[in-house]
């Protein structure tokens, strides 16, 4: 379980984050919905490590790791797949995949990786950067899984990626969660897309979460006017 409690995050001055509070149990995946600039890429830095927290708890199944550094984040079982995905454009497939698993003794991908995504397999020898922007979203999330995550957070995931792709990644996500017994963290402005993955909603404008509900409760015409401009 991801438990985070009462976290604030400043830049600068600027007080971004806003005493936010949330709870994702385990196999649960949760949809952080907001307009941009609204402080979804903030908040899921602040719980990876990336940006400092001023106040407030971060813990994985008991573990504190507010005070932590990200890599010992990672370690402690969460994954991050960041806005832009941030791949390695001069590495192979496989070579981007293999770097998530620094700390593994096996260095062959593993079985699942090319089941779930199949054109990573067909396209293992390819340079990162040769990919198009779907299936670059696919390599980064290959590599953040094959640390075997208790929490894959996901920012944006949707950002510059065709509709058909959008489908597709949404069904393997939700396949791979159910298989691989690990939870998801996703901010998004696609409502069709965290409809297909969350089984609950929250929704954060300028920096507080605001509202939450559960999938079978959710409201769309209630959810789509917080994500109006």
């Amino acid at each position: 379980m991801l438990d985070v409690k009462d976290l604030n995050v400043y830049y600068g001055e600027s007080h971004t984050i806003r005493d936010a509070s949330l709870v994702l149990q385990a196999g649960e995946a949760v949809a952080i919905m907001g307009r941009n600039g609204m402080g979804k890429t903030t908040l899921l830095k602040s719980i990876i490590g990336m940006l400092p927290s001023r106040s407030g708890t971060i813990s994985l199944d008991g573990k504190q790791l507010q005070q932590r550094p990200s890599y010992e984040r990672v370690k402690a079982g969460l994954a991050f797949v960041p806005q832009g995905r941030m791949i390695f454009p001069l590495l192979t497939v496989t070579e981007n995949i293999l770097t998530g698993m620094e700390h593994s003794s096996s260095k062959v991908v593993p079985e699942y990786i090319y089941r779930f995504f199949p054109v990573l397999k067909e396209m293992e020898h390819r340079k990162g950067g040769n990919l198009s922007g779907g299936q670059q979203q696919m390599l980064a999330i290959a590599r953040a899984l094959v640390s075997n995550p208790k929490v894959l957070i996901l920012d944006e995931p949707t950002e510059g990626i065709q509709p058909s792709i959008i489908k597709e990644l949404a069904r393997s996500l939700t396949a791979l969660r159910l298989e691989r017994n690990f939870s998801i963290l996703v901010s998004e402005q696609v409502l069709s897309f965290a409809l297909e993955v969350a089984d609950r909603f929250l929704v954060i404008d300028r920096g507080e979460i605001v509202h939450e509900r559960h999938k079978d409760a959710v409201d769309v015409e209630e959810i789509r006017a917080f994500l109006t401009v």
